[in-house]
């Protein structure tokens, strides 16, 4: 028996097709065109909004005394770390200096920082780097050994400012004094 079927050719494909495709082409790379150029710096830095200053500057830095003194009370109590209380100090003079001043001083490194025409907050930032970024804790104290003679008392040093109160006066003391 003889198959009278017959061979079938294959079937061509619509005309429009390969149009369809170039179309479909043509829109994905306008669309990555647009992505592209819309998501591009124009000057090539990154600057922040510039902010007149503020209209209530006096309610400004009691505002950020008012923050210090809880971050300060928060440390005393314990219940932030000496690194977290500078680190948060830090912050808010930062904070401060762009609410002030309009300059993005949070984004700053301190190099940066000192570019800037605010010597007062920098010298303060710095000062609470190498608690902010030193290893957590005091350092452990040797214990005194113990004379089997009694001796008349030697003036002692002055105790030890707290670290954390020292650095919290710095901060408020940028504060304070911004013109």
């Amino acid at each position: 028996m003889e198959n009278d079927a017959g061979f079938y050719a294959p079937l061509s494909y619509s005309p429009w097709l390969p149009w369809a495709g170039l179309v479909l082409l043509v829109l994905a790379a306008a669309w990555l065109a647009y992505v592209f150029l819309s998501t591009r710096q124009q000057d090539g830095s990154i600057t922040a909004p510039a902010s007149g200053p503020p209209s209530d500057p006096s309610g400004l830095k009691r505002d950020y005394l008012r923050r210090i003194d809880a971050v300060a009370a928060a440390a005393a109590t314990g219940r932030l770390s000496a690194r977290a209380s500078h680190q948060e100090l830090s912050l808010l003079i930062r904070s401060f200096v762009r609410d002030i001043a309009g300059i993005d001083a949070p984004r700053m490194t301190l190099a940066e920082l000192r570019e800037q025409n605010i010597p007062a907050a920098a010298l303060a930032v710095s000062s609470l780097y190498p608690a902010e970024f030193g290893p957590e804790g005091p350092e452990p104290r040797a214990p005194e050994p113990r004379d089997p003679e009694p001796r008349a008392p030697e003036p002692r040093d002055p105790e030890p400012r707290d670290p954390v109160a020292a650095a919290a006066e710095t901060a408020r003391e940028v504060v304070r004094t911004w013109n």
